[in-house]
């Protein structure tokens, strides 16, 4: 079985330069959840892997995020699918934590609570930091063009031409669908 880690705002919901800091403010990107339940339907497991510095930050607290999390796994279920691991780096950017990707901490326990291989999971992020977190641990990488993917498209930094790079989520799914990844 494979396993895709997706990065949570911007892969999965819509992001805001001022962080996700209520349940109300999550809002699913359209087609996100309809992608992870195919993922599943075709044999993938499901992970996520989140820097929320929101909470180190103190702009909300663990509750809430895990409220916000409560909503998007809802929102998953209420498609048919389901998320089977939720990481989350709660620190903020100057800690130096080993978790705060681009650093793989999240990956790492992802993968060692999945049981997977890194050469069996697939990172799914919009930003340069998803990238080199998932090329840390060895997993094939994605950059998608949603939350802030165009920036970091712009930027042609050289990690990237180690990514696949598509639309979205759906894009993604399609590609590893369609090349039985």
């Amino acid at each position: 079985m494979k396993l895709v880690i997706l990065d949570r705002d911007g892969v999965i919901n819509y992001d805001s330069p001022h962080f996700i800091k209520t349940p109300d403010e999550w809002q699913p990107l359209p087609g996100s959840l309809n992608a992870i339940v195919r993922l599943q339907q075709h044999g993938y497991r499901v992970a996520v892997a989140t820097n929320q510095s929101g909470l180190g930050r103190g702009l909300f607290d663990r509750e809430t995020l895990l409220a916000i999390h409560a909503k998007m796994l809802a929102a998953v279920h209420a498609h048919g699918g389901d998320i089977d691991i939720i990481a989350f780096c709660p620190h903020h950017p100057d800690e130096n934590c080993a978790c705060r990707k681009p650093k793989p901490g999240l990956l790492i326990d992802i993968l060692h609570r999945s049981q997977i291989a890194a050469s069996e999971a697939i990172m799914v992020g919009d930003s340069l930091r998803d990238i080199q977190a998932g090329l840390a641990v060895g997993c094939k990488s994605y950059l998608v063009l949603t939350g802030k993917g165009q920036e970091t498209l712009a930027k042609a930094d050289p990690t990237l031409e180690k990514a696949i790079i598509c639309q979205d989520l759906a894009a993604v799914v399609d590609d590893l669908l369609a090349h039985k990844i």
